[in-house]
């Protein structure tokens, strides 16, 4: 079955279109495109766009459900950056089970917000779809996480290196092993390994 470019769909594209429409997100998307006032078509690879949505959420100027990627703007090219990160959404939809990916996302959102203070920038969701396609920048982690997971992986590396200092010590500084008596002995020296 040709899409609005003429083109038959590959295989791929044609499973995602079947899955978010069993899995209803795509008649979730047709149905809150309406509902914003969106003018709704057919587009490439299986997908419609809702272009001209006038609701107030979710403040993004683009979002996707199932198949359908809505926008603000009145055109959406689908050869554009924003087009292809909104479509990888729709391919998102069909691995998480359709509608169930909304309150997944948000839980990833909120995961993002605890981390760096954005949505966006560690939402799991936004950076498989890829984050400057989706007008997103990545963040760095909060200064207190930072830290702290700073100090963890400090601690955790082979060497002895850690991130704690201690009497004498500072921060960072190698931590020598004690060599024990058996290595004492393989190094040739007069030591008794049984001390």
């Amino acid at each position: 079955m040709p899409d609005a470019g003429g083109a038959a769909l590959r295989p791929g594209l044609r499973v995602r279109q079947a899955v978010n429409l069993a899995n209803g997100s795509t008649l979730a998307g047709l149905s809150v495109a309406a509902l914003g006032g969106a003018a709704i078509a057919r587009s490439v690879d299986g997908l419609f766009t809702g272009t001209g949505y006038r609701l107030p959420v979710p403040p993004a100027p683009a979002f996707c459900l199932g198949n359908v990627i809505v926008t603000r703007v009145g055109e959406l090219d689908p050869g554009s950056r924003l087009f292809r990160h909104e479509a990888r959404h729709a391919t998102q939809f069909a691995w998480c089970g359709g509608v169930v990916m909304v309150p997944l996302y948000l839980a990833a959102a909120g995961v993002s917000w605890v981390l760096t203070g954005d949505f966006g920038a560690r939402n799991v969701f936004e950076r498989l779809a890829g984050l400057a396609d989706g007008g997103y920048a990545g963040k760095p982690l909060r200064p207190a996480i930072r830290r702290a997971t700073g100090r963890l992986t400090a601690a955790r590396r082979p060497g002895g290196v850690t991130g704690f200092s201690g009497p004498g010590r500072p921060a960072g500084s190698r931590v020598r092993p004690d060599p024990g008596p058996a290595s004492a002995a393989r190094a040739g020296s007069p030591a008794s390994p049984s001390r």
